[in-house]
């Protein structure tokens, strides 16, 4: 038999498994919770100066962001409603560690369409509402 190794482990698995209880597995890691904030750049703080190739851009940035929310990445997304100049978007989300924090933030697509610049930081959720 060419599957002998397999075969004694899965008989030993067999035996062994009665034993084993779904509390003994390890639970898996939590994940960590950042932030991140977006800045639009400059040149579109007035509405007049977008162009097509920008809002499709943010058409992107928010079909991720609805895509992650989704898959429970991201907590929750939203922005200031206040002009060009002022306004900020804030996206609290999960990650395993800093830097796949940074990775997440850096990929969206409004910051490599350079239509927002990005800033990263770790966030602790100490308060929150019930429903």
């Amino acid at each position: 038999m060419r599957n002998r190794p397999f075969l004694f482990t899965f008989l030993l698995i067999l035996f062994l498994a009665p034993g084993l209880r779904a509390e003994d597995a390890p639970a898996p890691a939590k994940k960590a919770t950042f932030v991140y904030v977006l800045h639009l750049v400059p040149r579109l703080y007035e509405e007049k100066d977008w162009t097509k190739e920008d809002g499709e851009v943010v058409g992107r940035h928010f079909q991720r962001l609805k895509e992650a929310t989704a898959a429970g990445t991201v907590v929750f997304a939203g922005r200031t409603k206040e002009s060009g100049d002022k306004t900020f978007g804030l996206v609290v989300f999960e990650a395993a560690n800093a830097d796949e924090a940074k990775i997440f933030a850096e990929s969206d697509p409004a910051v490599t369409g350079r239509v927002m610049t990005v800033d990263v930081h770790p966030f602790a959720l100490v308060l929150q509402r019930s429903h």
